[in-house]
């Protein structure tokens, strides 16, 4: 599988990152067997967070014997500086691990929230106490909603993030003022040398009405040359890597599709954006 520069950290990542959302509550059959899969696969790096269900439990005994085989995120959703040293720590503690390559501030979705998290008091005081600690290496920021490049952004202009995670696919891409500020923010990270991770590679669209068939909190593409397009789309942006979805039945597709990734011309990419009529974006 391809690899590419994670940013200033000069680690060379897969463009699959192991989104371990996946493990949201499995069995440690399923928690396997996930394991296996990527290490197949060449995967290099996990993306986990408490906030993902059963992950970090049952991940976790995993972790000692493979620890020095991935460079490890993980997030926290807390705000103050008190619950983001708290939830590290335990998260240190279920992962197994002592450190962690990446921690991030997880799901700022307004300004209001990032004023919170990078003010007096907030989280970002605990993540540079705990990279002056030795626990963490590099500081990252996530988040989802319409406004999330926009605001990272501004978040870039206040902290030197060494990472960045938002949502970006073809169906998204057709709004124009998201796409615009989906650009300015890669054009920054790129500037910066800033790790940059996408999300929702492969979302269809809002489940609405319809059942949900897969443990992801979006409708997902299921069919394998969609699945393709669609990563396809992300991995030809100037991006480091994409979160595979969190759901272990599309896992492998999206490995697949990782692994065939053939980079698309400028006039494909316009051709699958024009296409997103078809569908309806997630963030509107």
């Amino acid at each position: 599988m391809q690899t590419r520069k994670f940013g200033r950290s000069g680690h060379q990542s897969t463009v699959a990152i192991f989104g371990a959302a996946a493990l949201w509550q499995p069995t440690p059959e399923q928690t396997e067997q996930a394991v296996q899969l990527i290490l197949e696969a060449g995967v290099n790096h996990i993306d986990v967070a408490p906030s993902y269900g059963q992950a970090e439990k049952f991940l976790g005994p995993w972790m000692p014997q493979l620890r020095e085989k991935f460079f490890l995120g993980c997030k926290t959703m807390e705000r103050t500086r008190q619950g983001a040293r708290d939830e590290l720590h335990g998260s240190l503690k279920r992962l197994q691990v002592e450190n962690f390559d990446l921690y991030q501030i997880h799901a700022i979705t307004s300004l209001d929230e990032l004023d919170q998290a990078t003010g007096r008091g907030g989280a970002l005081e605990a993540f540079i106490e705990a990279r002056q600690q030795g626990l963490v290496r590099w500081l990252g920021i996530t988040g989802h909603g319409v406004e999330s490049p926009a605001i990272f952004c501004e978040a870039l202009r206040r902290f030197d993030f060494d990472s960045v995670l938002f949502p970006l696919n073809f169906v998204q891409y057709a709004n124009p003022a998201y796409r615009a500020a989906s650009e300015e923010l890669l054009e920054m990270c790129r500037s910066r040398e800033v790790g940059v991770m996408a999300i929702k590679t492969i979302c269809r669209g809002p489940w609405g009405d319809r059942p949900h068939t897969h443990n992801t909190w979006y409708e997902p593409f299921t069919d394998p040359m969609e699945i393709q397009q669609a990563v396809d789309f992300a991995l030809s942006q100037d991006i480091s890597g994409l979160c595979t979805a969190g759901d272990l039945q599309v896992l492998p597709l999206v490995l697949q599709a990782c692994q065939d990734f053939t980079p698309m011309s400028k006039a494909e990419q316009e051709a699958l954006i024009a296409s997103a009529g078809a569908y309806q974006p997630l963030f509107a």
